[in-house]
């Protein structure tokens, strides 16, 4: 096979939504039906002890969120399909932002009782920015929720987008009778009894054939023509061109949990949703079919199996083909290095592969190489762009629980700190260390972490940080810095990278410094 014809059969995407709005059910459903789990267990269901097969880290398995991207591949009708399931929980949003610079398309999930909330307007906007492709996806059908109608607006309205609904619900909640597939032309009646298995549809080439009213009743039905009506004459015709563009964004609706509407979501999406996309570096735009290997890394995850505290770097691959055993640059280092042993995923089973293609997802063992962001090519030196860090919310000093076990910690924050869970930084008047993390949640998972990954512990103390901004200057010599330098002394820190990096106490002192050294930039990202 060509490599034009393996791009061809790639489709990489991600899934976002606000917590709890039914992602990992989603995504449990979109593997049921590409053959590649013959159960789903349900994330917060007792009676099923299996759990979500994209969840294995202890705390989601206590807690019943996501808080680790899973990376997990099958193949449907042909296509291999990549899905990227992000943690919704708005403390873990770092992660999801950088997953989706590797995200060729998005599915967003909203549940049709709360419609449209915060999170998922944040991960919209992301979206909209990078003009990714995004499907939508209104889920638990099965509850009582917003009227069709008015979701759609409020998805209009919130999101920003310019929506056109491919499937439609007949009736809602205590009343849901099913749904009708305007993209296939057909009706699928719902029973509640289907939750882990598959169901079939029925065929109706014609809205107004009288043996709907068999099915669905006769008041049902005339409801069903006339909405479908109003949606033809309301909503844009759907224009794949325009899609792929980002300016106009199709609606399924479903329910995820009894397995209802995802078939219709996953044809369709195999049929419209693009192949992998050409990206961005600092000197050009790379093509996916160039010869020339080349790809970056978006996450690091350590000690996915605790018995043997490996690491894993996950690479999305942009260009050429990834082959085993062949060396490549590592352009931050710029040094050669060769992986013997490159990991496939399918959520808890990993594969070793010899050849991977642009869109594909590898995840390569990693001894302290690599961080978020690094970029591997066959040779050429360029940095793809779009990873950053961003500002932490939260900021406390972290205090050595066991002086016995000090190495242990030491190398339990710093490989967490790769990973992206937080960032470190170190004071530099008295080189405490400070963990500065998004959302307030982080902390209790550090902890865990430490303890149970590296037999460490630690405390917290809690310190009055508004923001940490990275420090710009042109002339490292010039009086203001100088001047700022011993001004601010108590308030400035290193990185992880050893940037300069000014925590300011509260919005107003901020706003008082940037004013007093105007020659100074102040950053809320590391990528500058």
């Amino acid at each position: 096979m060509s490599i034009q014809q393996e791009i061809n059969k790639r489709r990489t995407f991600g899934i976002i939504s606000h917590p709890d709005a039914g992602k990992t059910t989603l995504t449990e459903k979109l593997l049921l039906f590409g053959g590649a789990i013959q159960e789903a267990g349900a994330v917060k269901n007792n009676k099923i002890k299996k759990g979500a097969t994209s969840d294995f880290m202890e705390i989601e398995r206590q807690r019943g969120i996501s808080v680790a991207t899973s990376v997990l591949a099958f193949i449907y009708k042909d296509k291999k399909i990549n899905i990227l399931d992000t943690p919704g929980h708005k403390d873990f949003a770092e992660d999801t932002f950088r997953t989706l610079s590797a995200v060729d398309s998005v599915i967003v999930v909203i549940d049709v009782a709360k419609g449209v909330e915060e999170q998922t307007e944040k991960l919209v906007a992301v979206c909209r920015m990078r003009k990714i492709p995004i499907i939508v996806f209104i889920n638990k059908l099965d509850r009582e929720g917003k009227d069709a109608f008015d979701l759609l607006d409020e998805v209009e309205q919130k999101l920003g987008l310019r929506v056109t609904p491919l499937s439609f619900p007949i009736g809602m909640g205590y009343d849901f009778k099913g749904i009708y597939n305007i993209w296939e032309k057909n009706i699928n009646l719902f029973t509640a009894d289907n939750k882990q298995t598959i169901s079939k549809a029925i065929h109706f080439e014609d809205v107004n054939n009288p043996e709907l009213e068999n099915y669905i009743g006769d008041s049902t039905a005339e409801t069903l023509r006339e909405e479908l009506e109003l949606v033809t004459e309301v909503y844009p015709n759907f224009d794949r061109d325009e899609y792929l563009k980002g300016e106009l964004q199709p609606v399924f609706f479903g329910s995820a949990l009894n397995n209802f509407g995802v078939r219709e979501l996953l044809d369709c999406f195999v049929e419209i949703a693009p192949t992998p996309r050409p990206k961005d570096s600092d000197t050009r735009l790379v093509e996916p079919n160039e010869d020339d290997f080349s790809g970056f890394v978006f996450k690091i995850h350590a000690n996915m199996d605790p018995k043997h505290r490996d690491r894993l770097a996950f690479i999305k691959i942009v260009s050429g083909v990834f082959k085993r055993n062949t060396p490549y640059l590592h352009v931050r280092l710029d040094k050669n290095l060769k992986f013997s042993s490159p990991n496939a995923f399918f959520a808890e089973k990993k594969q070793i592969v010899d050849e991977s293609f642009p869109g594909d997802i590898v995840g390569l063992h990693d001894t302290g190489n690599f961080k978020i962001g690094d970029t591997l090519t066959a040779g050429e030196k360029m940095n793809y762009k779009g990873v950053p860090s961003f500002s932490p919310e939260h900021f406390r000093y972290i205090n050595n629980a066991d002086p016995m076990k000090s190495k242990q910690l030491q190398k339990g924050i710093s490989q967490l700190m790769d990973e992206g869970v937080a960032q470190l930084f170190t004071l530099d008047l008295n080189n405490r260390k400070i963990i500065g993390t998004v959302g307030a949640l982080q902390y209790e998972v550090i902890q865990y972490r430490l303890e149970h990954e590296y037999g460490a512990k630690c405390s917290y103390e809690n310190l009055n940080v508004h923001k940490a901004c990275w420090v710009e200057v042109d002339n490292k010599k010039d009086p203001a810095f100088l001047d700022f330098k011993r001004v601010k002394q108590k308030f400035l820190a290193r990185d992880k990278e050893n940037k300069m990096v000014f925590l300011a106490d509260s919005s107003f002192s901020l706003q008082m410094t940037q004013q007093k050294y105007p020659n100074i930039k102040f950053h809320f990202t590391s990528e500058f």
